[in-house]
């Protein structure tokens, strides 16, 4: 799950790690640490922590897609392990390797990687024409053709509204419906050209699928219950002084990074009024490290997709 935003044309299945830098910088604060890379995608991230890293330093990797768990082989390097799971789980890896609480760091880079974007095969793209899937891992879950093919309109229309927030959700939903009575969906150009069809206001320079296409990615892989998951599950996982280093690459994550990271640097503020407290009693978790960053020109001019990019951090109380 890494950098997503508005789709270009592919140069061949490659990735460029978003903020990469200013990212690996934030997190690694102890060299002899042990941290955690909740999305290997095709790996920036993780080689740029372990080029920072001591000898005696760690790094857990986590992704569920299987082409990233096969690119991680190319890394030969002892201080480095990775796993297939989701990032929600990432406690629960910590403590199989009895690092619960003992975690100098953790990376979380939310979304979907350009390799999955620039694979037609995967299914995520309304600009190549492949097979309907959009699921992270192929292997587990519902695809987006399955899923569409029994949803109820309502549901469609909610998903197109919650998820891609789509004005013209009710509408998209139901040209969908009344052409799957005809034929089900099993192509990305198939329902690319039914939503293009039926959407009656195009924005400029932003294909009429794309709000639709995000929302249905973001339904079929679960991915902001992922995160509200993967972010608690961090903060658990963190030792005191530990940093939570997050990118986000649209509104519905980054609100939800800034709302976790906001109501664990005020702690307890429900308490009446004029109660006398320390502020060590107001049970605050987190220590917010700097303002958001966003990725500097020259980022965005070498891989347009990182225009949309946030990157949060925060520091671990307690």
């Amino acid at each position: 799950m890494s950098s997503t935003a508005p789709e270009t044309p592919p140069r061949g299945f490659r990735h460029a790690s978003v903020l990469l830098d200013g990212a690996v910088e934030t997190l690694v604060h102890d060299p002899r640490g042990v941290y955690l890379d909740g999305t290997f995608g095709r790996g920036g991230h993780s080689r740029a922590i372990l080029a920072r890293l001591a000898p005696e330093g760690r790094l857990l990797a986590i992704d569920r897609d299987p082409q990233a768990i096969a690119e991680a082989a190319s890394i030969e390097d002892p201080r480095f392990i990775i796993e297939r799971t989701e990032f929600a789980r990432l406690d629960e890896l910590a403590r199989r390797h009895e690092l619960h609480g003992r975690l100098a760091g953790v990376l979380l880079d939310v979304g979907v990687s350009s390799p999955q974007l620039d694979d037609p095969e995967r299914g995520f793209s309304f600009l190549r024409d492949g097979p309907l899937d959009m699921r992270m891992d192929p292997t587990h879950g519902v695809s987006a053709a399955d899923w569409l093919a029994g949803a109820a309109e309502s549901d469609i229309a909610r998903v197109f509204k919650t998820y891609g927030e789509e004005r013209f959700a009710k509408r998209l939903a139901r040209a969908v419906v009344t052409r799957r009575a005809e034929r089900p969906f099993t192509r990305t150009a198939d329902l690319a050209e039914v939503l293009k069809a039926a959407h009656p206001a195009w924005e400029k320079g932003k294909h009429p699928a794309t709000r639709a296409f995000q929302a249905l990615r973001i339904h079929v892989n679960g991915e902001l219950e992922q995160l509200d998951e993967a972010l608690e599950a961090a903060l658990e996982a963190l030792a005191p002084g530990g940093h939570l280093v997050v990118i986000s690459f649209h509104s519905l994550e980054d609100r939800r990074v800034k709302r976790f990271i906001r109501e664990h640097v005020r702690g307890d503020t429900d308490l009446p009024r004029g109660v006398p407290i320390r502020d060590d009693q107001l049970a605050r978790r987190l220590m917010s490290l700097g303002k958001a960053r966003r990725p500097t020109p020259e980022e965005i001019e070498a891989n347009p997709r990182a225009r949309s990019a946030v990157m949060r951090a925060a520091r671990k109380l307690v």
